[in-house]
């Protein structure tokens, strides 16, 4: 199930309020060019500012919409293990065919402390998980050492892996049998050489084809072409992270009319000067 191109989906928003019109519309729009598979609620959806209501309408709407014609892995993570048991139980509950669920953040537990808190979330929730490693939110990383061991608890059966290392994704792939996908659009195709089945991408809210045409050329073999769609998306890739994400991606999609530009504070809107190379690189792309 975990292989292909997995759009991490924003969240939209318009005075103040979850926009489910145009969220309908932007997973429609997510299958009907090939998108893999779905993950409401993560770190791009703005899940951190979404409250326990909010997240779990959207997961329901995502489950609903999607309607099993992809895999919909909803982001169920939170420094407090019991939210995060919460969460992911509903996640089950709601029809989801996995969970997401990124490291505690704040807490910066011990690797003792991360290993009991994924094993108390498997153990309360009978649901498909992938763990998700990105350092530079949270603060701590899940070590290959961790992950071995988290990985023969029978339902942890991936990681969404975003510390940017390859040394990272080497280690792991070498010390057990979980499946690896690149947090990281412009990781994609060096992760997938090493045997990482495809990514949860952010790149893919604006260029859903592309991210797709690029993980399944590399599964299916044809390496070249895989290379060429990166050396051709990487401008676009590392557009998307100028600013704190998803505040490029989320101004890319409202520059192409697909949302209103709004998110929940602490974020904003971008830097004048940065909107302005932002805009330039996605034009000349011909996505406005």
């Amino acid at each position: 199930m975990f292989q292909g191109s997995y759009v991490a989906i924003v969240t939209p928003f318009k005075n103040g309020k979850v926009d489910e019109k145009t969220y309908v519309k932007l997973l429609e729009r997510q299958i009907k060019n090939g998108t893999d598979g779905i993950v409401p609620c993560g770190c791009t959806g703005e899940a951190a500012t979404l409250s326990m209501e909010e997240h779990k309408r959207l997961v329901d709407i995502a489950v609903s919409t999607v309607n099993r014609r992809v895999p919909v892995v909803a982001g169920t993570g939170s420094n407090s293990t019991s939210d995060a048991v919460e969460l992911t139980k509903y996640a089950k509950k709601a029809g989801c065919d996995g969970a997401l669920i990124i490291t505690p953040y704040y807490n910066k537990p011990t690797p003792e402390g991360q290993y009991r808190h994924y094993a108390e979330i498997a153990k309360k929730a009978d649901i498909p998980i992938m763990l998700y490693n990105v350092p530079s939110r949270t603060g701590i990383s899940l070590s290959p050492a961790t992950v071995a061991r988290l990985s023969k608890i029978s339902n942890i059966v991936a990681i969404k892996e975003a510390a940017g290392s390859v040394q990272q994704v080497m280690e792991i792939i070498d010390s057990c049998d979980i499946t690896v996908l690149s947090g990281d659009d412009s990781m994609t195709l060096p992760f997938m050489s090493l045997g990482a089945k495809g990514i949860v991408s952010v790149a893919a809210n604006v260029i859903p084809d592309k991210i797709h045409n690029l993980a399944q050329s590399f599964l299916d073999g044809d390496i070249d072409k895989a290379r060429k769609i990166h050396y051709e998306i990487i401008p676009v890739c590392n557009a998307m992270f100028i600013e704190t994400n998803p505040i490029p991606v989320k101004t890319t999609l409202a520059m192409m009319g697909l949302i209103k530009e709004e998110w929940r504070m602490p974020l904003c809107e971008m830097m004048e000067s940065n909107r302005n190379k932002l805009k330039e690189i996605i034009k000349k792309y011909g996505l406005i």
